[in-house]
């Protein structure tokens, strides 16, 4: 049966929301509070007050111009736990009241070639949260219904929120890396999506070896499961890689490390320069890149599912809501272990 719809409750006609006034690094506070007004959701749409949301470094790339912004003063955040508020007149499946995710990927056009053979990630029209729509840093958010994720039961809002971006891209991510039963995974950058990586592929029986500058990042990794963890080259060949860290002049370092018929995954939106790679060293004997596009949904289902059973260990760092800037100011400098979750008031 289609729920009718309903309006925001009364007297809650404006919103707080952080917009990108102007992209910059992020130390020259290109982030702003506004207010504003509380959308109405279309006919297929839900309108969330937000009551958490995952800050990824996606968001960072976005407020300091990496990613080119797509519309004027967008509001960034795509790991949002919301609590519906009110229903579009189209949506059936959902309650004022119910608990759902709204992540990175919002929108496709479901009739091209990609969309009708399960590869909607690669949609020309699809749209995301925080780049096309206003996303999660904010008191509400309106999230197309049929993009949205019904959330693990038990998780907290703040442990769910990054689940549905840091764990569905790492999701992703391992997928395209091809990482053979029982093998050799090396993690490059030690994030928020990468500390959820490394969880699916131990549970998997992979031995992750994981690189990285962070002394808390280290021992993060080590505390998880992984084999070994340090700056330097891994202690073995490898099977397969992710690269998390968006370090272009780190792709040959680790085609270097991979063994013959490797795979590396790349697995961010935005990667500086790469070197030129030297094909003997580098690609010869079969050695494979390959990037990560976004996500589909089926992708998001496959992950909360996995995430449901195996109960990954999420490390967050905690800020209210009114400092989103300080939280990215913090990821952009490294002194995030984990993930950086924002918390409603």
């Amino acid at each position: 049966m289609t729920a009718p719809p309903s309006k925001p409750p009364p007297g809650s006609g404006t919103t707080s929301a952080w917009v990108v006034e102007h992209p910059a690094p992020i130390g020259s506070g290109p982030l702003r509070l506004v207010e504003r007004a509380i959308p109405e959701p279309g006919p297929t749409e839900l309108l969330l007050r937000v009551r958490a949301c995952g800050v990824c470094r996606t968001d960072l790339h976005l407020a300091e111009g990496d990613l080119a912004p797509r519309r004027p003063r967008c509001t960034p955040g795509h790991e949002v736990v919301g609590e519906v508020v009110a229903v579009g007149a189209g949506v059936g499946d959902h309650r004022v009241g119910d608990r759902v995710g709204a992540a990175w990927l919002a929108g496709t056009c479901g009739r091209c070639r990609y969309c009708r053979t399960g590869r909607e990630n690669l949609c020309p029209e699809s749209r995301y949260t925080g780049w096309d729509i206003h996303g999660g840093f904010a008191g509400h958010v309106v999230a197309d219904a049929r993009y949205t994720y019904r959330l693990p039961e038990g998780w907290s809002d703040e442990d769910a929120a990054p689940l549905l971006c840091a764990g569905i891209i790492g999701y992703r991510a391992l997928r395209r890396a091809e990482l053979p039963q029982g093998g050799r995974l090396g993690i490059y950058g030690f994030g928020a999506s990468a500390h959820l990586t490394a969880q699916l592929a131990i549970a998997r029986g992979a031995d992750v070896h994981v690189v990285t500058r962070s002394p808390q990042a280290q021992r993060l990794a080590l505390e998880l499961g992984a084999a070994s963890a340090g700056f330097d080259a891994p202690p073995e060949p490898l099977d397969s890689a992710i690269l998390f860290a968006p370090a272009g002049g780190l792709v040959p370092t680790v085609l270097a490390a991979l063994d013959r018929g490797g795979t590396l995954a790349i697995a961010g939106i935005h990667l500086t320069a790469m070197p030129p790679l030297d094909y003997d060293r580098h690609l010869f004997q079969e050695r494979t890149v390959r990037s990560v596009t976004a996500n589909t949904r089926e992708d998001g289902r496959a992950f909360l599912a996995e995430a449901a059973r195996l109960r990954p260990t999420v490390r967050v760092a905690r800020y209210p809501m009114t400092r989103a800037d300080e939280a990215l100011a913090d990821l952009a400098a490294g002194r995030i272990t984990g993930a950086g979750v924002l918390l409603a008031q």
